[in-house]
């Protein structure tokens, strides 16, 4: 079997500067041809330097300058694109996760600048229906759960305990769907009301799919698909074909990211962690090669900036 992982060692020899990861991205986005972001034109650019600094183009229809990092999650970013690929890799392959705080001590930049970028990254992480044939919907046989994201109350400071019981008070619910064998959706949900999750799974999962799920009233009176349940409070956990060990094995990665690395989730930005680790989960096949994986990430990078304004802005 030939190797399908790349060694940061190898990595770094790959893209041992600012050129190198250039070229790779002009490449990727363009594929040898550059377009004008602005007015779409695909007529031949002329190429421009900047202070001695390569990798600008002029459009000769509608006379814009623009670069690769125009329209993307690099835009405005003074760090250099070789570190924004090294993070990228790292976000990769770091199987649950790296801290604002490592990374900033991996590529040599603040802690606030680290945490712009991964924001940033996890931005471009998030659900994009162009990427397969199947519209975004979920196929075959689908399992269900939920799960809730936060702090215990017992472990939190007296001034921020709600004092309004334990289990999920204080935590926030996210709702996962994954396809037996395929791609995992999860998405933040305000409640876990019949309404709420049923929309989420009649918009991400096929009509005339099997739904496996817990014995959780809010998946019952869809007739649109199989439904087949596992009752968890009575200890059971698989019933034939039917087991929602695939759903709550993302779960146990998730949790164990919010444990060891993270430590906390911002619920503002809760569905950017949420998307980073299902992208990841999606894109882990262990017979896709390390650098087709950070690619595939760099094609959803266009059209995703997100400024750090946006980012910090008071949650409403």
């Amino acid at each position: 079997m030939d190797k399908v992982t790349i060694s940061t060692y190898e990595f770094l020899k790959r893209f041992p500067d600012e050129t190198a990861a250039r070229k790779h991205l002009e490449y990727r986005r363009w594929n040898g041809s550059p377009s004008c972001p602005k007015c779409g034109s695909a007529a031949k650019m002329h190429k421009q330097s900047r202070d001695g600094v390569e990798g600008y183009y002029r459009c000769p229809d509608c006379q814009a300058v623009f670069t690769v990092r125009t329209g993307t999650i690099f835009e405005r970013s003074h760090v250099p694109l070789d570190k924004w690929l090294y993070a990228i890799y790292l976000i990769v392959t770091s199987r649950k996760g790296i801290s604002s705080l490592q990374l900033s001590k991996e590529i040599g930049v603040t802690q606030k600048t680290a945490w712009f970028m991964l924001q940033r990254i996890r931005e471009a992480c998030g659900s994009d229906k162009d990427d397969d044939d199947s519209n975004g919907f979920l196929r075959g046989i689908v399992e269900a759960d939920e799960t809730y994201i936060g702090g215990k109350e017992t472990n939190k400071h007296e001034s921020k305990k709600l004092n309004a019981g334990r289990g999920t008070v204080g935590k926030t619910a996210v709702i996962g769907l994954r396809e037996r064998g395929g791609n995992v959706v999860a998405s933040v949900i305000g409640s876990t009301s019949a309404s709420i999750i049923r929309a989420m799974v009649r918009n991400t999962v096929a009509s005339g799919s099997m739904l496996c799920t817990d014995e959780h009233s809010s998946y019952t009176g869809m007739p649109e698909y199989a439904h087949h349940v596992v009752n968890h409070s009575a200890k059971q956990f698989v019933d034939g074909m039917a087991h929602t060990n695939g759903i709550e094995s993302v779960w146990a990665v998730l949790k164990r990211g919010f444990y060891g690395v993270y430590h906390s989730f911002s619920e503002k930005h809760l569905q950017r962690y949420v998307d980073e680790f299902a992208y990841r989960l999606n894109e882990g096949n262990c017979k896709v090669h390390t650098l087709d994986r950070i690619d595939a990430l760099l094609r959803r990078t266009v059209g995703k900036r997100i400024t750090y304004a946006t980012l910090t802005a008071a949650q409403i």
